[in-house]
Parts: structure tokens; C-alpha cells; sequence
């Protein structure tokens, strides 16, 4: 038997040497080195990952080759969760790793076993691994949630990777859902399950598994208190797909994030509401938000904005008070605080608005966060409207950037936009200089604007 080796690495970075230091020189992080003892088995001897489904180990091929062969066009696998699908692009692709993430409690177990029986349902073999909960703590929860999967959906409650690559192989599943990834560990290794050596090993496993087997596998992973998943950042180079789920524990509906996507787009979206019975589809995501919203009240805002391919109206909601403090407050909830910032300078620039003395509180209703510049001109109004006590018009939906001179800047996909706010009852919108070859199309009025000030005068209540 092999000698083992005894490794130093960095619990912030991942990097691996041979002797110890006091500071990483690959991140510079002080007193991160953690010893590990790494036994030369067969088992860790093994490639991260195989290229072998189309060609053998080191083979190269033509490019042309693989598009004419239908190699690119590998069919995908409907999950029967409708907004799953969605956000992915129009399914599972068969081989493919992904990551989900989300905070405890958020539902992460319970969008998994619902995936599992809908994926059995539909004629898929499908192994699901848990290493935290007992097999009657899952059959509770299936019982509840009313999953089944007949013969096509097996439970296996096991942390070992090596046990769990030996009943990979003799059932050969299509799908492999593994919660948590934190918990499984490689016995080849010296260190503890969830450390950053276990993780990168057995992540790197389950791809080497998906990649040779053709295995679609999912890894639900833990997330840290900043929000981002537990481990080292490489898990998130190595998957395919990123998902996070979000969502208020004070709130019924979860929204589920693509952040990364080798397949499709990335920031979809998709809305989940938690109920009795476990998650329900959310399938018109604008009339959910803009739900409860008091048209006409000053302060209001309704933003389109556009989350990966689809369009979504969202409210934005401001209050402006004076200040009872020696330094006025800004609280923003949904909207970045320092695009925040910069949107009060301008006000204040621009249209000449006395905020230096007032508190200034900006919401998005529903629980979203609005990344796209696209709802700077709402934020704008919505502050104006607040400020001087009118209402904007209730049947406009505003979409632009805002520069830092005042004026408005184009933003795409104006004719998804303009569909999506005709679809539900809004008459106009009011909008930057249309880019060229987008028309904006005919559904509903546009009311171009080149300043601020312009938009101002556009959207207030006649």
C-alpha cells in the first residue's frame, strides 16, 4: 500500500501545497491552512472527468463532425415542472451537472422530492440520495407532498461516495439528485464531510459520473450567511447549471434563480408559492407581483423589466418624508442602495428636488430584486411622485436608464415589453428612444422621451 501524503490547503481559496505557511499565497488569507492526509487509492488515482460518450479518452474530433452527427442536438428531458423547465431552457440535459442552492428551510428538499416523482411519473429512473434525513423522515414527506414514483424512484440514505458510485452502477438511473453535496465524502481522504477537499473531490466525481455515464445529476448545496453556496467557489466553476432559490420566510412565494447556464440563458426566473401541499407553479408572474397594487397613490411606480427572455412588471414603491435626524436616511429593498444613490444626485442635479433634507425609502413590492438598469426611470418618478404628493398615471408602465446628465438611455426588447403590459391592461409606456429595428410594437402607446424632465411631464396624471 501506498505511502500517504500529507497536504496543507487553504479553506478560503481551495489551493493545495506542500508545506505549511502562514499566509496562502494564492488568495492571501492568514491562518487558512488546514493539514489533510491523501491516501493514494485507485479511487482518488481516477480523472476528475472522462470524455468518453462521444469519443475515447483524448481523442479529438472536427467540429463539423459532431454538428452533423447530431451530437449538438441532444434532446431534453422534460422535468413536469413547467417553470423548472422554463428557466432551464426546455428541460434537463441528459449528462449535465447542476448546482441548487438556498437557504435553510427555503424549500430546497421539497422542490427535489417533487422534481424526483414528476421525473418518475414521466418514465424516468431516478435515484435520490440523501445523507441528512432518515428514509421515514422522506417517506413522511412524500406521503404529505403526495409523491409515489412507482418503481422508477428509489431512496438511498448514504454518505460515502464509494458505496454510492457502486449502487450507481448497478442501477443506472437517468437522474441522481444528491442532498446535500456537503455531506457526502470520499473515504480516501483525511478530512471531514463538508470540508472544502471533500467537496471538490466528490463534486468532482458526480461529474466525472454525469459526464462518462450520461447521468443528469443535481447537487442541492448549503449556502453561507452572505447568501452564496457553502465550499469553494470551484463548485460553481465545475457545474453546468446554477440555481438559487430566494424567497422570504415571512412570504408564501419562492423564486428560483438561474445565475449560471451552459444550456440557455442565465437571470431566469421562476415563481413558486409554498403551500399545504408542498410548491405550486406560479405561471403569470406579473399579475402575481402587481397583485394587492393601489393604483393611483403617490409614490407608485410600475416597472417592466426584463428577467433573462421574459418580461415582468413589477411595482416600485417610494416614500419621501422629511428627515427627523441630523443625516437623511436611505433604505432601499429590491433596488441596489448605491444605484439608489446615484439616482437621488440626479434628482437633485437635474430637476432641481430638495432631498438633501428628506428620508428617502425605496421598496419592490414582492419580495424581487430589479438588477436591470431598465428601472432607473421608474425609481426616478416614483421618488418624484412621492416627493410632491401626485400620483402618476395609473395605466403607464415606465422602462429606461438614466444617465448621469439626465437623460434617458435606450433599453431592448421594447416589444416584449410593450405585449406583456397590454396583456394586462396597461394603455402606454412610457419609455427612452426606441434602438433601431425595435419598433416597440403596436399593442399599446409609446410616449418617447430624451430627458428626465420630459418623462415627468409624461407620466403624471393629466
Amino acid at each position: 500500500m501506498a505511502k500517504p501524503k500529507t497536504r496543507y490547503e487553504c479553506t478560503s481559496c481551495a489551493a493545495s501545497f506542500a508545506k505549511w505557511q502562514g499566509r496562502c499565497s494564492n488568495c492571501g488569507a492568514w491562518d487558512s491552512l488546514e493539514q489533510r492526509t491523501v491516501h493514494d487509492s485507485a479511487a482518488s488515482r481516477q480523472p476528475s472527468h472522462r470524455v468518453g460518450a462521444v469519443a475515447g479518452a483524448g481523442e479529438s474530433l472536427l467540429l463539423s463532425e459532431i454538428v452533423a452527427g447530431g451530437v449538438a442536438d441532444t434532446p431534453r428531458v422534460c422535468s413536469g415542472i413547467g417553470e423548472l423547465d422554463n428557466i432551464l431552457g426546455g428541460g434537463l440535459v441528459p449528462g449535465s451537472l447542476l448546482l441548487l442552492g438556498g437557504d435553510p428551510g427555503i424549500g430546497k428538499s421539497t422542490l427535489m422530492l417533487q422534481l424526483a416523482g414528476r421525473l418518475a411519473d414521466a418514465g424516468s429512473r431516478v435515484l435520490y440520495l440523501s445523507g441528512e434525513e432518515s428514509a421515514a423522515q422522506i417517506g413522511m414527506r412524500a406521503r404529505r407532498l403526495r409523491v409515489d414514483g412507482g418503481r422508477r424512484l428509489r431512496l438511498i440514505t448514504e454518505t460515502c461516495f464509494e458505496t454510492v458510485e457502486r449502487e450507481l452502477a448497478r442501477e443506472r438511473p437517468d437522474v441522481l439528485i444528491v442532498d446535500s453535496i456537503q455531506t457526502v465524502y470520499v473515504s480516501a481522504l483525511d478530512s471531514i464531510p463538508g470540508s472544502v477537499a471533500q467537496v471538490r473531490e466528490t463534486a468532482a466525481g458526480f461529474l466525472r459520473l454525469a459526464k462518462s455515464e450520461g447521468i443528469t445529476v443535481i447537487l442541492v448545496g448549503h449556502v453561507t450567511k452572505d447568501g452564496s453556496i457553502a465550499g469553494p467557489r470551484l463548485l460553481e466553476h465545475m457545474v453546468d447549471t446554477v440555481l438559487y432559490f430566494e424567497g422570504d420566510g415571512g412570504q408564501a412565494h419562492r423564486i428560483l434563480r438561474v445565475v449560471k447556464n451552459r444550456f440557455g440563458s442565465t437571470n431566469e426566473i421562476g415563481l413558486f408559492r409554498m403551500g399545504s401541499s408542498g410548491l405550486d407553479e406560479v405561471g403569470d408572474l406579473s399579475g402575481y407581483f402587481l397583485e394587492g397594487r393601489s393604483a393611483g397613490e403617490p409614490g407608485s411606480a410600475v416597472v417592466c423589466t426584463i428577467e433573462g427572455t421574459r418580461p415582468l412588471l413589477v411595482e416600485v414603491q417610494a416614500l419621501v418624508t422629511p428627515t427627523g435626524y441630523g443625516t437623511a436616511q436611505r433604505v432601499s429593498t429590491g433596488y441596489d442602495s448605491r444605484r439608489l444613490a446615484i439616482m437621488l444626485a440626479i434628482l437633485e442635479k437635474r430637476l432641481g428636488l430638495p432631498l438633501a433634507t428628506q428620508d428617502v425609502f425605496v421598496n419592490v413590492a414582492g419580495g424581487l430584486r430589479l438588477i436591470e438598469p431598465a428601472a432607473d426611470l421608474g425609481v426616478c418618478l416614483g421618488i418624484f411622485s412621492a416627493l410632491r404628493d401626485k400620483p402618476l398615471d395609473p395605466l403607464s408602465v415606465f422602462a429606461g436608464e438614466v444617465g448621469l446628465a439626465g437623460e434617458l438611455r435606450s433599453v431592448g426588447h421594447m416589444q416584449r415589453r410593450c405585449a406583456e403590459a397590454a396583456k394586462l391592461g396597461f394603455t402606454r409606456l412610457v419609455c427612452p428612444q426606441l434602438r433601431s429595428g425595435d419598433n416597440g410594437g403596436s399593442k399599446i402607446e409609446t410616449a418617447v422621451c430624451g430627458r428626465l424632465a420630459e418623462a415627468v411631464k409624461a407620466a403624471l396624471v393629466k
